[in-house]
């Protein structure tokens, strides 16, 4: 893959508020932290890789999601043309943002979403001459692995949910080493995340959501990555606390 000017090619720039969309500040999404920092806000997007990194409530799957929406993309993952659905459970968070894009077309895009996967997977090998029709037939981890070598293989605009949880610790260090190589080809991704593994490549924008919003920060100071280190320095001490 070819490198690119990054910083002044990357797809989107910065995700916003539409100023003349409707929503109700009530909404239970629009009272998360993190998503009430974007909607009044707005959130500059660099180059790169991007973690969204926060305990489970904390807004990252509702924000990727909602950039999937706002760029056109199927929200259950795929493509801008995939079609599949099951049941709609995406807020519409989509709806209200804005997305600022660099000039030009639109170029690659695709979301690739773990807890989506098998209905995608099955979507995927019903298309004509589909050339996934063994998706099904691999593991969780080895399919989706697979699928991103395929789908997100040349620079583009790309949103990963939580793909750790389809992946070893060994095949996490695949996929830093596939995301690396799309940054340096000049690809924008974002990914929402809970790996302390993951988070640590270099290079990477760091974004921690919680009660305070959202912040930038860096790997060592994550505190998904305090805890596992405390927990691998003494499981016991957690173990006694959790079962006692």
């Amino acid at each position: 893959m070819e490198a690119w000017n990054r910083q002044a090619d990357r797809p989107v720039r910065r995700v916003e508020r539409n100023p003349g969309a409707e929503w109700d500040a009530d909404a239970w999404w629009a009272r998360i932290p993190a998503v009430r920092a974007v909607l009044d806000k707005g959130l500059d997007l660099p180059s790169g890789v991007t973690f969204l990194v926060g305990e489970n409530g904390s807004g990252k799957s509702t924000l990727i999601e909602a950039l999937a929406q706002a760029y056109g993309l199927n929200p259950e993952g795929g493509s801008r043309s995939a079609m599949h659905r099951t049941r709609h459970t995406e807020s519409p968070l989509g709806d209200v943002l804005r997305l600022v894009r660099s000039p030009g077309g639109r170029g690659e895009a695709y979301f690739l979403r773990a807890e989506t996967t098998h209905g995608l997977y099955t979507y995927l090998e019903a298309l004509p001459d589909s050339p996934d029709t063994d998706l099904h037939e691999r593991s969780h981890g080895e399919g989706f692995l697979a699928l991103l070598e395929r789908k997100l293989a040349r620079p583009g605009f790309y949103l990963l949910d939580e793909p750790e949880a389809a992946l070893s610790f060994t095949s996490t260090l695949s996929l830093m080493s596939r995301l690396e190589t799309l940054a340096e080809a000049g690809a924008q991704i974002v990914v929402a995340t809970h790996s302390p593994v993951l988070t640590a490549l270099p290079a990477a924008t760091v974004l921690e959501l919680g009660e305070h919003g959202i912040r930038t920060t860096v790997w060592s100071e994550l505190e998904v990555v305090d805890h596992f280190r405390a927990f691998l320095d003494q499981p016991d001490r957690y173990l006694r606390h959790l079962f006692r």
